[in-house]
């Protein structure tokens, strides 16, 4: 007489597999996390130094930074940076991370601030922007803060 074998997975191999998929998965989600609390940093930043650049070029056209007491001040509608094209009209008054910006300007100086990644704050803590300078919490080992990263190649 002769014997039919069932085809298909046993629960071994099924267990194997799916123990694989677990692991793959578990990696990608945590480098997909990190990809995308890297991503909010650099928008947070984007954001913050659009205004910081307005706010330079409306010193170099007028001789002094406006005089506004908010960050919202800067962004909103009637804001002389909106008015005279420094920066776009949609420019948002919040981080990435739906926490407000800071900012404060006078006819002579101005500092904006982001709170960082409140998730993350090692990584992407607090910066803020004042005129000709970025200064950091945690900047790069062994660079001081605002400094530009040193180019490939270039002397020291």
């Amino acid at each position: 007489m002769h014997r039919s074998r069932q085809t298909g997975f046993s629960l071994l191999e099924l267990l194997v597999a799916m123990t694989i998929l677990a692991v793959i998965g578990t990696i990608g989600f945590v480098q997909f996390k990190k990809n995308t609390a890297q991503a909010r940093n650099i928008k947070a930043r984007d954001y913050i130094e659009t205004v910081g650049k307005g706010l330079d070029m409306y010193y170099l056209k007028h001789g002094f930074f406006p005089d506004l007491g908010s960050y919202e001040a800067m962004v909103e509608a009637n804001s002389p940076l909106v008015k005279e094209n420094f920066i776009p009209a949609n420019s948002p008054s919040k981080d990435p991370w739906a926490q407000p910006f800071e900012g404060t300007s006078t006819k002579a100086n101005y500092i904006l601030k982001c709170a960082g990644d409140p998730s993350h704050p090692e990584e992407f803590g607090p910066f803020q922007i004042e005129p000709g300078k970025l200064s950091e919490q945690n900047a790069a080992p062994g660079t001081a803060p605002g400094a530009a990263p040193a180019l490939p190649g270039a002397p020291k």
